[in-house]
C-alpha cells in the first residue's frame, strides 16, 4: 500500500508543481535547479531533499545520468538512444538501457540531417520531448562507431560467411560480405551497415583463436568497448614522467612500511605503519601511505585524458588492463620493496576505541621494507614468530582498536565467497577455488577505510571539491520485496523503523545456520542499491558511515586521483593539484567512473564466467551436485557446488505437468505434484550444453535424459562451424544464458 502524500513544508512547492516544473524544462533538472527555480533557501533546501527522496521511494521520480531527475516510469530529458526499427524512412528508437516493467517506449528521431542518416542499431545521444501524442528524439551527439563492431566468430556456409555473435543476448546471425583476411573460426569485430532486411557485416579487425584461454578476457575486452592500447604519446609521456626525481618530501624511510597484498597482486599502491602513542597510554599512531600518483600525472595531460577515458584498471585471471601505463603501474608508482617511492602519507591518531581523533596528509617518501601476501601475514600472526613479526604486531594491536569501532558502528555484514580462476603454465584452466578470508585481509580493509574517511572529513573541513563514494540505503520498493519473501521463510521485517545495516545483519545473522542461508544472503544483496560516485555527499549506507571517498587507490581508480589533486590544493602539498576546470566538471566525471566500474565488473564477472563454462565443457552429459540461485517462470538458473557457473533449466524440460511461479515465494510448483523448485535448493542436474564463447550453461534433470545425445557424440560440431586442430570441439554461438 503506498504512503499518501506528506503536506509540504512553508515555502515548498507541492509533488505536482515539481512534475510540472521538471516536464516544461528542455534540459536535465536536479534539486539544484528545483530549488533555484522556487527560490528555496536553505532550510527549505533539506526539506526539499527530504520531499523529492518521498517522491522517488512512491515511484513519481527517478533519477538518472548525473542524479538528474525526471518523471517516474519515463525516459530523462537527455539519454542515450539506439535504432531500434526503420519504417518508410523514418528511424525509431528505444531508450539503449530500459530496467522498467513492460516493453521500452518507442521515439520518433527528428534528424537534423539528410533524410535516414541513421541506420539500425546505431547509438546516439539525444533530448527528448513530448510531441504530437507521442515522444521525438532529437539527436544531439552520434556514438562512436567503434562502440558498434560486433564481436564474434565468423563461420563459412554454403550461401556465404555468416558472424555467430559471443553476446548470449544476440537473437541472430550476421552475414558478413567482406571477411578480409579471416578465416572460418576466427575471433573477429565486424562493422554492420545497411537497413533491414539487409544488414551485412564488414569485418575490420581479426583476434585469432577463439579457444585459446587468453581469449576470454579478449572477448571482453572488446565485447564492452575497454580501452586496451595506449596511444604512443600517453606511453612515452610516461616513460618521461617515471624517471623525474621525487622532490621535497617529508622522509619517512626509517619506518618499516609493508604492502600486504594478495599473492597475485600485480601492483602495491599501499603501505601501512603503526605505532603506540608514546604520549598517551592505549592510543595509536598510523600512516597509511598511498602512490602519489598525482605527482605523476598531471591534470589536462595524455596521461590524464587517458586515466580518465579507462576510469578504472580491469582485472582478468590472465591480464591487466591497467588506468595506468606499466611503467607507471607496475613501476615507478608501484611501492615495491626496498626502493624510494612517492607517496601521500595519510597520518593518523586513533584512540582505543578506534576513533579517528585527528588527521593530516603530507608528500612524503618511504622504502617499504617487505610486499608480503595475505597468507604469509596470517600465518606470522598465528604462529607468532616470522622476520615481520615486530612490524605486523602493532598493525594488528592498532586494528584492534579500529574493529572495535567498526563493530560498534554494525555496518552491513554481507559474506560473499570471491571465486578465483586457477591457471596452469599454458594459460589453460586448471580449476576455480574461492578465495579464503582471513583476519589479515580485515586488518587491511580496516585500514583503507580509515584512511578514506580522514581523506573525505578533510575536504569537507576545507570545503574542497571531493568525489564521495556514496551507497544510498535500499528503497522502500526493495524493503517490501525483502519483506515478502522473509514471510516465506517465517521471519518478519517491521517497516516502520528506520533502515539501517544492522537490520540486515540480524536477518543474516537468524539465518546463519540454517538451509536458506545462501539464500537469504543473495536476497539482502539484491535489496542493496548500488554505489556510485558523486561530488555531493550522500553518506555510506553499507559501511555505516557518513563521509567516505576513495582514496587508497589511485594506481587503479580515477576517483582516488581526483581526491589525491584536491588534497594536494586544499593543503597546499606542492603541484599536481586540482584544476579550476576539473571541479567544474567534477560532476561529468563522477557519471563517467561510475560507468567505468560498472563495466569492469560485468567484464570481469563475464569473463569469470567463460573460464568456468570452458572448465565444464569437457562434463557435458555429467550429472553435479547444483544449488538453485534464481527461479523464474521460464525455469530456473543452478550453479554447480563450490564451483559456479549458474545456468538455465527450462521449465519446458521439467516434464508434461505444468508448473506455476509463485513470485512472492520465488518457488516453481508442480500443478498435479506439487513439486517445488526454490532458491536455495541443492538438487542433481545434468549439463546439457556449455559454451565457454558465450559462458552459456543449460541443465536439465537427470530422468529427462541427456538433450545432448551419448557423450560419444557430444563433442560433434554443429552448423557448419568446423573446429581446428587441437581447438576445444564445444560449439559456439549457444543462445541459451543465465541471464
Amino acid at each position: 500500500m503506498s504512503r499518501p502524500p506528506r503536506r509540504p513544508a512553508p515555502g515548498l512547492p507541492d509533488r505536482q508543481a515539481i512534475l510540472d516544473f521538471i516536464a516544461t524544462q528542455r534540459t536535465s533538472v536536479g534539486k539544484r535547479e528545483i530549488a533555484k527555480a522556487f527560490g528555496l533557501h536553505a532550510q527549505d533546501k533539506i526539506a526539499l531533499k527530504s520531499l523529492l527522496k518521498e517522491m522517488m521511494e512512491a515511484g513519481e521520480l527517478e533519477t538518472g545520468p548525473g542524479r538528474n531527475l525526471h518523471k517516474g516510469g519515463g525516459l530523462p530529458k537527455v539519454t542515450v538512444l539506439r535504432v531500434a526499427d526503420i519504417a518508410d524512412g523514418q528511424a525509431i528508437a528505444v531508450p539503449d538501457r530500459w530496467e522498467h516493467p513492460g516493453p521500452p517506449p518507442r521515439l520518433r528521431v527528428i534528424e537534423g540531417r539528410k533524410r535516414g542518416a541513421f541506420g539500425l542499431g546505431d547509438r546516439f545521444l539525444a533530448r527528448i520531448e513530448e510531441q504530437g501524442g507521442g515522444l521525438a528524439a532529437f539527436p544531439m551527439k552520434a556514438l562512436a562507431k567503434s562502440e558498434e563492431y560486433i564481436l564474434g566468430i565468423l563461420r563459412r556456409e554454403p550461401l556465404g560467411w555468416r558472424l555467430v555473435p559471443v553476446d548470449k543476448k544476440a537473437r541472430s546471425d550476421l552475414a558478413i560480405s567482406d571477411p578480409g583476411d579471416a578465416q572460418a573460426g576466427d575471433l573477429v569485430l565486424a562493422e554492420p551497415s545497411g537497413r533491414p532486411p539487409r544488414v551485412t557485416g564488414r569485418v575490420v579487425e581479426v583476434l585469432g583463436d577463439p579457444f585459446l584461454p587468453r581469449a576470454f578476457s579478449l572477448i571482453a575486452i572488446h565485447a564492452k568497448g575497454i580501452p586496451h592500447r595506449f596511444d604512443e604519446s600517453t606511453l612515452e609521456e610516461a616513460d618521461r614522467i617515471a624517471k623525474q626525481p621525487l622532490g621535497h618530501r617529508e622522509d619517512l624511510r626509517a619506518l618499516p612500511f609493508l604492502t600486504i597484498d594478495p599473492s597475485d597482486a600485480r601492483d602495491h599502491d599501499d603501505a601501512v605503519w603503526a605505532a603506540p602513542d608514546p604520549d598517551h597510554k592505549g592510543q595509536f599512531r598510523a600512516i597509511v601511505a598511498i602512490a602519489d600518483v598525482s605527482f605523476y600525472v598531471r591534470p589536462g595531460s595524455s596521461l590524464d585524458r587517458s586515466a580518465r577515458s579507462r576510469g578504472n584498471s580491469v582485472y582478468f585471471p590472465d591480464r591487466v588492463v591497467p588506468m595506468l601505463p606499466e611503467v607507471l603501474s607496475a613501476d615507478a608508482c608501484s611501492l615495491v620493496a626496498n626502493e624510494d617511492r612517492a607517496v601521500m602519507a595519510c597520518h593518523l591518531h586513533i584512540d582505543a576505541d578506534g576513533k579517528l581523533l585527528s588527521w593530516r596528509f603530507t608528500r612524503a617518501v618511504i622504502r617499504c621494507v617487505a610486499n608480503i601476501a595475505y597468507e604469509e601475514a596470517q600465518a606470522t600472526m598465528d604462529s607468532g614468530a616470522g622476520e615481520y613479526l615486530p612490524v605486523l604486531q602493532p598493525l594488528w594491536d592498532c586494528w584492534t582498536a579500529l574493529k572495535h569501532a567498526r563493530d560498534h558502528r554494525e555496518p552491513l555484514a554481507l559474506e560473499l565467497p570471491e571465486k578465483r580462476v586457477v591457471l596452469d603454465e599454458q594459460g589453460r584452466i586448471a580449476g576455480i577455488a574461492v578465495r579464503e578470508h582471513l583476519a589479515a585481509h580485515q586488518v587491511i580493509e580496516d585500514y583503507m577505510i580509515a584512511a578514506n574517511v580522514a581523506a573525505a572529513r578533510a575536504l569537507e573541513k576545507k570545503k574542497a571539491a571531493c568525489i564521495f563514494r556514496c551507497h544510498e540505503a535500499p528503497s522502500r520498493e526493495k524493503l517490501i520485496t525483502l519483506k515478502d519473501y522473509l514471510e516465506t521463510l517465517g521471519q518478519n521485517l517491521a517497516m516502520g523503523q528506520v533502515a539501517r545495516p544492522a537490520i540486515f545483519n540480524r536477518i543474516l545473522a537468524r539465518a546463519k545456520d540454517g538451509e536458506h542461508y545462501e539464500e537469504v544472503s543473495q536476497q539482502v544483496l539484491r535489496t542493496q542499491t548500488q554505489a556510485y560516485y558523486t561530488p555531493e555527499n550522500v553518506g555510506h549506507f553499507g559501511l555505516a558511515l557518513g563521509s567516505y571517498a576513495h582514496f587508497t587507490s589511485p594506481i587503479r581508480r580515477y576517483a582516488d586521483l581526483v581526491v589525491h589533486r584536491s588534497l594536494a590544493a586544499a593543503y597546499r602539498l606542492g603541484d599536481g593539484g586540482l584544476h579550476a576546470e576539473e571541479d567544474k566538471t567534477l560532476s561529468k566525471t563522477a557519471d563517467h567512473i561510475s560507468m567505468t566500474e560498472r563495466r569492469a565488473m560485468e567484464a570481469e564477472r563475464d569473463t569469470i564466467d567463460r573460464y568456468v563454462a570452458s572448465y565444464l565443457s569437457t562434463m557435458v552429459g555429467d550429472v553435479l551436485k547444483t544449488r538453485i540461485t534464481g527461479v523464474a517462470k521460464f525455469g530456473f538458473f543452478a550453479t554447480v557446488e563450490g564451483l559456479g557457473g549458474d545456468g538455465l533449466v527450462p521449465v519446458s524440460t521439467l516434464g508434461a505437468e505444468r508448473f506455476v511461479f509463485d513470485e512472492d515465494a520465488r518457488v516453481l510448483e508442480g500443478t498435479e505434484s506439487g513439486t517445488r523448485y526454490a532458491v536455495g535448493q541443492r538438487l542433481e542436474l545434468r549439463l546439457v550444453e556449455a559454451s565457454p564463447i558465450t559462458g552459456a550453461l543449460r541443465y536439465e534433470l537427470p530422468e529427462a535424459g541427456s538433450s545432448a545425445g551419448p557423450r560419444r557424440d557430444r563433442t560433434r560440431p554443429r552448423g557448419g562451424f568446423t573446429p581446428r586442430p587441437g581447438q576445444s570441439r564445444v560449439p559456439p554461438g549457444v543462445r541459451r544464458g543465465r541471464r
